[in-house]
């Protein structure tokens, strides 16, 4: 129910009874004085709840009107902003009116001040872009050189140069020409400053160096590279090989004109900087992989076995020389054996004999030759482990192209490496077992032979005795 809603039923309710009471004879009876005193109270209450009414009613009309009046002054200054802006924007575009005639009225100018610079010049607009040239090359030259760890700061005024657009001064040219010279001149020379120098483990220390040239540079028996990053000498992270660094110690402790040979790295530190990433011995053995581990693996136990096989090879054949001389045989050795069958059955008959040699022959043949079907084994599967390995890392190789693409040939690089590291231990492995088999074969061979020949000689011996006929010599000696 709305305020005026409530006030219309106030008014009602206050004004009926009052009607009610106007009607009623002037010779009513007098009411009882509880019920006039409730009346009253009940008047005066509605009294003060109508004036309250009419109280809020007066305080809401002078709200509005207040909020009235704020919105009126609220729209005269916004109107009056609004004249304003629209002021300001007027001036700013007669402002910008005149800035794009004053610009295009300096690009006029500059245009003609560019083709009088252009004409003026003539052929020297050429010579100072040489020399522009000129300078961003020597910049890049000079940045690069380790001749900069001796003499730093060469590089700041000439790429000022390189960079410039204004014609170059004849102090600035004579500094290029200086520079020139000076990268030249030092090129031939071998010498011996202080400079800071990084270590391996990032630490940096004062040292005293040596620079050979433009090429190289050691210090305290390592050579060093001239890092353009840092601006700082810093040690290789893997140093050549032992014979390169002894020249190095070498030619540190040569004084005064004396004449040391020294190994150089003529392409200027790239060579040097590859020998981080060529991997050592133990680095292509982990190349290699599982199949790596078991093909050295087993070539090892292969060749330790060879090894000791041709150490008893060696000392049997001398045994066998030995009783080959002698007049008694001796147990210790495999002829020996056989000519003790000989000897202590002195009345046996041609073909027992010749059983019991055959016997002996066949029993010292297989001591000889024990062991050597497992180095043939191992000499033979070698090569097809290496083949084995080099499938696998060519598998792995698919699956890196696969997954990410030829963009980075480093991703196909462990495969790669594996496929080939394989097949190199393989050969590696095989080619000295194969040697080595054949070398015992051999040495076993010649002694069963000498054994046969003796056998044979006896069972001769044997048969003259007796008086066996021919064709049981004969074969004997088959």
């Amino acid at each position: 129910m709305s305020r005026f809603s409530a006030l219309a039923a106030l008014s009602a309710v206050v004004v009926f009874p009052l009607s009610s009471a106007r009607a009623e004879p002037v010779d009513a009876p007098t009411p009882a004085p509880s019920a006039s005193s409730s009346s009253r109270a009940k008047a005066d209450s509605l009294d003060a709840l109508l004036e309250m009414v009419r109280e809020g009613y007066r305080g809401e009309r002078e709200a509005i009107k207040k909020r009235e009046a704020e919105f009126k002054n609220s729209k005269e200054k916004q109107a009056m902003m609004l004249r304003e802006a629209e002021t300001e924007l007027a001036r700013l575009k007669q402002s910008s009116e005149v800035l794009e005639q004053r610009f295009q009225s300096n690009e006029t100018k500059l245009t003609e001040l560019e083709e009088t610079l252009r004409t003026r010049l003539g052929s020297m607009a050429e010579l100072f872009g040489v020399v522009r040239q000129v300078a961003g090359d020597t910049r890049a030259q000079v940045a690069n050189s380790i001749i900069s760890a001796e003499k730093p700061n060469r590089a700041v005024p000439i790429e000022k140069l390189a960079q410039t657009e204004s014609l170059p001064s004849m102090p600035e040219l004579e500094y290029l020409w200086y520079v020139l010279l000076e990268e030249m001149t030092e090129s031939g020379k071998v010498v011996r400053f202080d400079a800071p120098v990084v270590s391996a483990l990032g630490e940096e220390h004062q040292q005293k160096v040596i620079r050979a040239g433009t090429f190289t540079a050691i210090s305290e028996g390592k050579y060093l590279q001239w890092s353009p990053e840092v601006a700082k000498l810093t040690e290789l992270g893997r140093q050549p090989a032992e014979a390169y660094l002894a020249t190095v110690a070498t030619y540190e402790h040569q004084t005064g004109d004396e004449l040391g040979a020294l190994a150089i790295d003529p392409s200027r530190g790239a060579i040097l900087a590859l020998l981080v990433d060529t991997p050592d011995f133990d680095e292509r053995v982990k190349q290699g992989g599982l199949v790596g581990y078991v093909t050295m693996s087993l070539g090892a136990l292969a060749l330790l076995l060879g090894l000791f096989r041709f150490v008893q090879l060696f000392f049997t054949s001398i045994k066998i020389r030995s009783q080959l001389g002698a007049a008694t045989p001796r147990l210790s050795n495999p002829l020996g054996r056989i000519l003790s069958i000989h000897a202590t059955s002195p009345d046996m008959n041609v073909e027992t004999l010749e059983r019991k040699l055959d016997e002996a022959i066949i029993r010292e043949s297989a001591r000889l030759e024990r062991a050597l079907w497992l180095i043939k084994i191992v000499a033979v599967s070698a090569p097809l482990l290496g083949l084995l390995g080099t499938v696998t890392g060519m598998i792995r190789t698919f699956q890196a192209i696969t997954l990410f693409g030829t963009g980075d040939p480093r991703l196909m690089a462990g495969g790669i490496s594996e496929a080939l590291v394989t097949t190199m231990i393989g050969l590696f492995v095989a080619i000295p077992l194969v040697l080595l088999h054949a070398g015992l074969s051999s040495m076993s061979r010649r002694m069963t032979g000498i054994l046969e020949e003796q056998s044979a000689g006896i069972v001769a011996e044997r048969a003259e005795r007796f008086g066996t006929p021919e064709s049981g010599v004969e074969n004997a000696l088959a």
